[in-house]
């Protein structure tokens, strides 16, 4: 019984994942209240955050970049005038063993950028500080949910189009 309990464990690959390295690929800070020279007066901001992801495989056996892709755009609820853009593209290189191929391409897009989120986090806290406004502490992101609701769009994108 042992031995069964044992020639099916071996029987199925371990996963095994490490990050092999992390970089920022583009970084963008935009202060619209310097660039203007404008005081505001009154000031209540208002952050849009848009997450975006992507993956590949790299040419070395087992290895993948994932990049995560966020904008964020301050306004003042006031006059809806621009207070900041943040533009920022990071990614990892990771080395995966044992994920089934059809499990890849959502481990890529929802496991990887968990890894990679509390040093995106972190960027976009100093740099919103360091461009002269509180530090903004991006909140947790739901990679899974951003996940379905990008298969949900390419689902329908793809769906053959009726005429009335």
């Amino acid at each position: 019984m042992t031995e069964e309990t044992t020639g099916d464990a071996s029987a199925q690959p371990q996963m095994k994942m490490s990050i092999l390295a992390q970089f920022v690929r583009d970084l963008s800070f935009e202060n619209a209240v310097a660039l203007k020279g404008m005081q505001a007066p009154e000031v209540q901001p208002e952050i849009q955050v848009q997450v975006s992801l992507d993956a590949r495989r790299r040419p070395v056996d087992n290895q993948y970049e994932t990049i995560m892709k966020l904008r964020l755009t301050s306004t003042n609820k006031v006059d809806n005038a621009t207070l900041y853009l943040l533009e920022l593209e990071y990614g990892g290189i990771f080395h995966i063993e044992g994920v089934p191929d059809d499990q890849m391409h959502p481990f890529l897009l929802i496991e990887c950028p968990r890894q990679l989120f509390p040093f995106v986090r972190r960027i976009v806290s100093d740099v919103t500080r360091d461009g002269g406004f509180p530090a903004f502490n991006l909140e947790p992101i739901d990679f899974v949910a951003l996940y379905r609701a990008e298969m949900a769009r390419r689902a329908e994108a793809q769906a053959p189009q009726h005429l009335s």
